[in-house]
């Protein structure tokens, strides 16, 4: 089982790094443990499981080619759709077993998210997941409102998670949990992060929080700052920069 584990992360990652995607393997318990019952999984808390997330690399290794393949236009979400496809891709990729594949914006019936990925991510050691109640001597009211905020410990905040993908089949009672980095460590800085993320997230400084080893483009980041329904120049500019030949990974 040990080596079953091993190689479909081998299998797993060399399907997604080309992609600037990277993934990290977790047990559905491990999980489980750290949210309120109307999150948990109802699944063996050994069952393997990956967090998917995209980094920088991922607008022009994937997202481009997905919209130069798809003749892309209109002004609709195509990046949830690309990853819908390398998700299917991903499904293709394993078929001989059980996947499910869970993406970061899809809601169960109670409207509730299907699954929290910043706790998905945090206790597959991907990215370290700060909360208020990492804070000693919070600042802020009782009834003020704090979201949490991941850090890549190599790109700060300029990633994203994107899903997770459950081997619902597939048990690993001996995959052991490796801990998050923690680079955040002073507590005044985990104060800022959380105040610049919450009051200010829209002026990109939060991500700067560990010097990244990669930062988005400016035109990643025009992509992201723009409301979907008026994407649509966006999309036609980058429609224009297709090459005569597009080498399409998946």
């Amino acid at each position: 089982m040990d080596l079953q584990w091993k190689e479909i992360e081998k299998n797993l990652s060399e399907l997604l790094d080309p992609l600037g995607l990277e993934c990290y393997p977790f047990k559905i318990g491990w999980y489980n443990e750290k949210v309120q019952a109307a999150f948990r999984l109802n699944l063996p808390d050994d069952t393997l499981a990956f967090v998917v997330i995209s980094t920088p690399k991922m607008f022009d290794s994937a997202f481009k080619p997905y919209i130069w393949r798809e003749n892309c236009l209109g002004s609709g979400d195509l990046l949830d759709r690309c990853m819908r496809h390398y998700f299917g891709v991903i499904r293709e990729l394993f078929a001989d077993t059980s996947v499910d594949c869970i993406h970061d914006y899809e809601l169960n019936h109670s409207r509730r998210p299907k699954i929290l990925v910043q706790t998905a991510a945090h206790v597959a050691g991907a990215v370290y997941y700060y909360q208020r109640s990492d804070v000693e001597n919070p600042p802020w009211k009782p009834e003020q409102k704090m979201y949490g905020v991941c850090i890549h410990p190599r790109y700060g905040g300029w990633f994203a998670i994107r899903g997770v993908v459950i081997f619902r089949n597939i048990e690993v009672p001996e995959l052991e949990q490796r801990l998050p980095p923690d680079v955040i460590s002073d507590n005044q800085k985990r104060i800022e992060l959380l105040e610049q993320f919450n009051f200010n997230y829209q002026d990109w400084q939060f991500r700067d929080a560990v010097f990244p080893a990669e930062r988005y483009s400016e035109q990643q980041k025009e992509y992201f700052i723009t409301p979907p329904p008026e994407r649509t120049k966006l999309i036609e500019k980058i429609m224009s920069e297709r090459p005569s030949s597009v080498d399409i990974l998946c």
